[in-house]
């Protein structure tokens, strides 16, 4: 059976609830109730200017939702890290996966995308219901700067919640290389997520040699055979 691809149709649909409630099924997903007051939260707090939103890992090459600009972009104080274990999607309870967070420290460049602002509210509402599902990250509105350094905007950001029960943070490079190269669920492998993003950041000009020596790595461990 193929696996379902990470649509709009997918979310609108509720189906993704279905998916978490049956691999997943201890799983705490927030409420619809608190899903809308974190993006209240984030609204109110919203600064002047255009509305960006920070791609880092799987909204470079899947963004879902409506945007109608894109820009590569730097933001300082957070880095990408394989530090969010999931056991739904990219992983299972029997051998969680790992997906990417912003972690603190250091600096990270990914793919900046402009909102309109007539279809804000109900854009940002679908994308509540993909990031925010479980309640892991963070959501906070971070400078963003442009290849030469000049701050261009301000981009809402995902950042990981260090208190989360699936932070997973500091864990050793060759468990995450082996989680990674071995953990499945349904939407597919951790390994093809981490190449994706390897590609789609490749795709904008984007260097990041710590991630492709992991996708290496990564690699290197399937052809062997785990």
């Amino acid at each position: 059976m193929d696996k379902p691809a990470l649509t709009r149709e997918l979310f609108e649909s509720g189906l993704i609830e279905e998916i978490v409630a049956r691999d997943a099924p201890a799983l705490r997903l927030l409420s619809p109730e608190e899903r809308a007051a974190s993006l209240r939260r984030i609204l109110d707090a919203r600064p002047p200017g255009d509305a960006w939103l920070f791609g880092y890992g799987s909204l470079i090459w899947n963004p879902m939702i409506r945007t109608v600009e894109r820009r590569t972009a730097r933001i300082a104080g957070w880095h990408r890290a394989f530090c969010l274990s999931t056991t739904v999607g990219r992983g299972s309870p029997a051998n969680p996966g790992l997906v990417l967070g912003l972690d603190e420290g250091g600096d990270c460049t990914g793919i900046a995308f402009r909102l309109a602002d007539d279809d804000l509210q109900d854009e940002l509402a679908l994308l509540w219901r993909r990031e925010m599902l479980a309640g892991a990250y963070v959501p906070r509105w971070l400078d963003v700067h442009d290849p030469d350094g000049v701050r261009f905007g301000s981009a809402i950001a995902f950042t990981i919640d260090p208190a989360g029960h699936h932070y997973a943070g500091g864990l050793a490079l060759d468990i995450v290389i082996h989680r990674l190269a071995t953990a499945s669920g349904a939407l597919g492998s951790a390994a093809d997520y981490l190449f994706r993003t390897c590609e789609g950041l490749r795709a904008h000009g984007v260097s990041d040699p710590a991630l492709e020596g992991l996708a290496a790595r990564v690699r290197a461990m399937q052809i062997a055979g785990g």
